[in-house]
């Protein structure tokens, strides 16, 4: 989140007469740290923050004994991210167009111990489903996305050409895409490519 969203979201929360915000960092690899010191219950992330993304962070809070839940509250409302958010311990996700009075609901529930998903990436991620690439197929669209060629892509994964392009065309053909760079964008696009 950029300061100016992290700013806005501490303004419109802090109105609220039930709770107490108690601190904002701008990095995934600050949050713990402030979670350990403040005692927070709730840290609302984001998927893509500097130092670690949210859903890595989603995973450290769940994994370090401090009781704190986290809500994913992000422009990246795909429903790849939604399912490995919950994956990750996420104990909800909702998209920054939320309104403040359902955001702040959002909060309330998470911090009750219950699940909070915007419903409409629920609908959308049953009909979806799971990525249908493989972890290495993922690799590879990855790497092909910040790469560009076939051969920095084999470089870059220690795999030969001819393994890369079998992996490639295997992406192709399970996103239904014409290329290569069709295939990056669909995945990104379903959430599949969360580097």
């Amino acid at each position: 989140m950029t300061r100016l969203v992290r700013g806005a979201l501490a303004s419109l929360l802090s109105l609220e007469p039930d709770f107490d915000v108690v601190g904002q960092v701008g990095r995934g690899d600050e949050v713990l740290e402030l979670v350990t010191r403040t005692a927070a219950t709730v840290a609302l992330l984001d998927v893509e923050m500097p130092g670690l993304d949210g859903l890595a962070v989603a995973r450290q809070l769940r994994d370090s004994g401090t009781g704190c839940r986290s809500l994913i509250v992000t422009t990246f409302g795909r429903p790849g991210y939604l399912r490995r958010a919950l994956e990750s311990g996420a104990s909800g996700f909702v998209v920054k167009d939320t309104p403040a009075e359902q955001l702040a609901d959002a909060v309330r529930q998470v911090a009750a111990g219950f699940r909070v998903v915007d419903p409409s990436l629920a609908t959308e991620s049953l009909i979806t489903g799971t990525s249908p690439l493989s972890s290495r197929e993922t690799d590879v669209l990855l790497s092909l996305r910040s790469e560009g060629s076939i051969a920095d892509v084999a470089t870059s994964l220690h795999l030969s050409e001819g393994t890369v392009r079998n992996h490639l065309s295997s992406a192709i053909g399970k996103t239904g895409a014409r290329n290569g760079g069709e295939a990056v964008r669909i995945a990104a696009d379903n959430g599949w490519l969360l580097a």
